[in-house]
């Protein structure tokens, strides 16, 4: 991460936000700079409950918010981990399987589970493919964080059961390709994706970008663990304005929300 040395910022007294209300579901959308990027989505459950995730981008459809999702996305992949990002390790069900889904991964019964339809396919060869995935599951309360990536960007996590923050088995070849082996053809997509976290009983809590320790309130805590980490410390994802560094933009959209003034995150 680059350092920033010097920088000016207007300190104001801030107070925590209030309590965000509990959702049935939420709807993320977003676009990743390469096939070696990750969007990890983190969320919190306030009771025990079963939730869904699934994806839109590859395939297209209408997502939980009742927006048009075009296709033409990443053939996605989707890991579950539990805790926040920074100390997140793989979730596994009781018989230790990862929950991990993608249309290329061997990992039943968790994989692999399509989500066409809603989801739409893509013609690819002879072949109408669908890349876009699903998962449900039972989950008790607590924090969890769900990473979703390319399908052939494989986190080590998968394999050893480790954490969000081991490397990956990097098969991308570096470009957005999704290929049908039985027909012989590849298409090229975009960084695209779109993921629906949904639960059966109102119990979820998303985690604003700017909620920086992820202690579901976004506060004074934050804007300090923020200065922290642009003068040199660890961020896993805390480049909010999508500029390429931590940087004096990045503290000021956490000092907004802090002031409910909305995370205006990309």
């Amino acid at each position: 991460m680059k350092r920033i040395s010097a920088f000016t910022i207007s300190w104001v007294c801030v107070a925590p936000i209030i309590a965000r209300a509990q959702v049935a579901s939420v709807s993320t959308t977003g676009n990743l700079a390469s096939p070696r990027s990750v969007a990890p989505v983190t969320f919190a459950l306030t009771a025990a409950d079963t939730v869904t995730f699934q994806t839109w981008g590859f395939g297209g459809g209408v997502n939980a918010a009742g927006t048009s999702i075009p296709a033409g996305g990443f053939d996605p992949l989707i890991v579950l981990y539990a805790g926040p990002v920074a100390s997140a390790s793989a979730f596994v069900d009781g018989s230790g399987n990862v929950l991990a889904n993608a249309d290329n991964l061997v990992n039943p019964p968790w994989s692999n589970v399509g989500n066409c339809p809603a989801a739409g396919t893509v013609h690819i060869g002879a072949n109408n493919d669908c890349g876009d995935v699903k998962m449900q599951v039972a989950l008790p309360a607590g924090t969890y964080t769900l990473l979703l990536t390319d399908a052939n960007y494989l986190p080590d996590a998968v394999f050893d059961k480790g954490g969000i923050s081991e490397g990956y088995w990097d098969l991308t070849g570096g470009v957005f390709q999704t290929c049908d082996p039985v027909a012989n053809a590849c298409v090229s997509r975009n960084g695209n994706y779109a993921l629906d976290i949904s639960s059966s009983k109102s119990v979820l809590l998303a985690v604003s970008k700017c909620d920086v320790n992820q202690d579901l309130s976004t506060n004074i805590s934050d804007v300090q663990l923020m200065l922290k980490q642009a003068l040199g410390g660890n961020s896993f994802n805390n480049d909010l304005d999508g500029s390429g560094k931590l940087d004096v933009t990045d503290i000021q959209i956490v000092i907004d929300a802090a002031r409910s003034l909305g995370c205006e995150a990309k």
